[in-house]
């Protein structure tokens, strides 16, 4: 059985592998292991061990808190539901729409920004 906590951290490592354009590969060969245990770990079947966060943690260059980030802080009641807010996180076209934002210059992101803020107030 899956635990809570386990399925979070995986999820923020698939969060951050696609915000850096990493393949589940790329990151497994820079980790020192197969690319199908990087899908157990995002998954939360597999556990991460604390050596292991570390290592991912260097590769995608984060800190390890970052894939406890989000968590109450009070540990989860077994099976909980303990996904992100809305869980838009593990939405592939999300992160890509997340992707393509950030590689617009500042000053044109900021304008988009302001546009996407007035358009959802008038929604």
């Amino acid at each position: 059985m899956k635990h809570p906590v386990d399925v979070h951290v995986g999820k923020r490592i698939r969060h951050r592998r696609w915000m850096n354009g990493t393949t589940q590969q790329q990151l497994a060969e820079k980790v020192g292991i197969k690319f199908q245990q990087i899908q157990k770990y995002e998954t939360g079947m597999n556990r991460v061990s604390a050596s292991r966060l570390w290592d991912i943690a260097k590769v995608l260059s984060v800190p390890v808190s970052f894939f406890f980030e989000g968590l109450d802080t009070q540990p989860p009641a077994e099976g909980a539901n303990n996904d992100m807010p809305g869980d838009i996180l593990t939405d592939k076209e999300a992160l890509e729409l997340l992707r393509s934002y950030y590689a617009i210059p500042e000053n044109q992101r900021r304008r988009l920004f302001d546009l996407a803020r007035v358009l959802s107030e008038a929604a």
